[in-house]
Order: C-alpha cells, then sequence, then structure tokens
C-alpha cells in the first residue's frame, strides 16, 4: 500500500463525506430506513449493527461527522414543486465539535398519506406527501445509549388526498355574471334613492326656512 501510493490517498480523502442517491422499496406497513456505521446483520430477528470498529476509532481519537444535508426526500412519483412540496428538501444538520467526540443519533418521523392528482389535461399522477418531526439526541459516550446516524421512521396513513383540477362551465360563468351585473345595478339603487331622499330633505327644510 505504501509503494502504491495508497497510504496519502487515504489521507487526502480523510476528511471527504459520501452523497448517497437511489431508491428503496419499501412495504405499505410502519418502519424505518436508517444510516449508521457497524456492518449490519440480522440476530434473533432483529436489525443490529456491529459497532466494535466504531468503539475502537472513539478510543484511538477518530471523529465521526454526522453533519447531513437531505437534498431531495420522496415517496411515490414525482410530482412539480408547484403542485407539492417535500418538507425535507434541502434540510441540513451541522455537529459541532462536542458532538462529534460522543456521537449523535438523528431522527426524523415521517407521517405519509397517499395522494392522486387528477389533471385536465395530463395523466394522472398517484404518489405520497408526507409531515415530519424532527428530533436529535447527543449519545452518552461511555454507555451509547443509541446508535448513532440518521434515521428515518414512517408510518403510513389509511387515508388518500385526491387534488382535482376542474374548469368551469360556460353556464356557471354566465350565471356569475349576471350575478355581478345585478349586484352592481342593486347597490347602484341603494345609493341613487339615498341620494335622492337625502336631495328632497334637504329642499324641504330650505323651503320652510324661507316660508318662516
Amino acid at each position: 500500500c505504501v509503494r502504491e501510493g495508497w497510504s496519502e490517498k487515504l489521507k487526502t480523502q480523510s476528511n471527504e463525506g459520501c452523497n448517497i442517491n437511489g431508491n428503496l422499496l419499501v412495504n405499505k406497513v410502519r418502519g424505518n430506513f436508517h444510516i449508521a456505521p457497524g456492518r449490519s446483520f440480522q440476530q434473533s430477528h432483529m436489525h443490529v449493527h456491529d459497532m466494535q470498529s466504531y468503539f475502537a476509532g472513539a478510543q484511538e481519537g477518530a471523529k465521526f461527522d454526522f453533519s447531513h444535508v437531505i437534498h431531495h426526500l420522496r415517496f411515490g412519483e414525482a410530482v412539480s414543486k408547484t403542485d407539492m412540496s417535500n418538507p425535507l428538501d434541502n434540510t441540513s444538520k451541522t455537529t459541532d465539535q462536542r458532538e462529534l467526540e460522543v456521537g449523535m443519533m438523528y431522527q426524523y418521523f415521517l407521517k405519509i398519506v397517499s395522494t392522486e392528482f387528477r389533471f385536465l389535461n395530463k395523466p394522472d399522477i398517484f404518489t405520497n406527501q408526507y409531515s415530519v418531526t424532527q428530533h436529535e439526541r447527543v449519545l452518552n459516550g461511555g454507555t451509547m445509549n443509541g446508535l448513532p446516524g440518521l434515521f428515518f421512521n414512517f408510518e403510513i396513513s389509511p387515508m388518500l388526498i385526491i387534488y382535482k383540477e376542474s374548469r368551469t362551465s360556460f353556464t356557471s360563468f354566465l350565471t356569475g355574471v349576471c350575478a355581478i351585473v345585478g349586484g352592481i345595478f342593486t347597490v347602484a339603487g341603494m345609493i341613487d334613492g339615498f341620494i335622492y331622499r337625502a336631495e328632497r330633505t334637504l329642499k324641504r327644510k330650505m323651503e320652510m326656512g324661507k316660508a318662516l
């Protein structure tokens, strides 16, 4: 490794991060997906991470930075930003120096609702929208009361939201125009009657004053 220069390459890349991009297939049940250190395996039907290397590196002074930026996260087919936005898009978290020494656990609790978009001039879109609650916790360096990393806990709602694009008919347009015109005439008649009565009252008072 020394002869081929790999030690120098590892040093130059020691402070670099990762860019994760891809798709996951999840069941329509409550669950989670996460990004955490350590080799993962199944034990007694449980998902477990081997943290031995992580603890060994921490004891040797290694610092694991869990700062991250979520550029885009969605469930289902993509929809334009004007129709629907994803609350976790462009979310940024920074781990400070104290937290680097003990580890950080970032949790995102997602409530997913099935959504259908029905357009007039293009195919319907079946996708999902979600709300999110964020929580972060500093882990104890000695006992490690949790697993460091990023955790996305999602729950599927049994509801379905439908956004339907519609266009009013020509008869509805005419009805609205007639209602507006009738309202204008009604208000104009009321103003005209008020001005006429006020003028008659003033003229009558002036005539009574001349008689006296």
